[in-house]
């Protein structure tokens, strides 16, 4: 079946929101909604970072443009994430993301350019996936 960009890109952005979703709860995060109960901007997050992987976003470009979009959209850094107040712990550049928030992107990008690849439309020019994907254990 020959996908469409806007088919393809929303199935990117379910199943990353989902995958999120997943390991945010196996870190103790149980803040995550399915895709189904997210709210808007949540949803309207996870479609951009599904074009900027078609960019040619790596994980930390992908945080980059995550960070861009929340600052554009008022929110700014906070100890613990609240979207009543725009508040959110990883506002702060990819380098400074302690290891569990860094390893959310790489999953982000991991898994659009997977479903990507699944649904017969993969990412152009894409960066090998070990080239970017982070396995082991956490830094001490």
């Amino acid at each position: 079946m020959n996908r469409t960009y806007e088919e393809v890109r929303l199935a990117c952005a379910v199943a990353a929101h989902e995958m999120n979703r997943i390991y945010c709860n196996a870190i103790g995060d149980t803040s995550q909604v399915p895709w189904d109960l997210a709210p808007e901007w949540q949803r309207t997050s996870a479609l951009n970072g599904v074009d900027g992987v078609f960019a040619g976003n790596g994980p930390g470009a992908s945080h980059e443009g995550w960070l861009a979009e929340k600052v554009a959209t008022g929110w700014k850094f906070g100890p613990v994430k609240d979207p009543e107040k725009k508040e959110h712990p990883c506002m702060v550049p990819f380098h400074e993301l302690p290891f569990d928030q860094q390893q959310k992107d790489h999953i982000f990008v991991q898994t659009v350019h997977t479903m990507a690849a699944a649904l017969g439309r993969p990412v152009p020019n894409a960066v090998p996936v070990h080239d970017f994907l982070r396995v082991g254990t956490r830094p001490a």
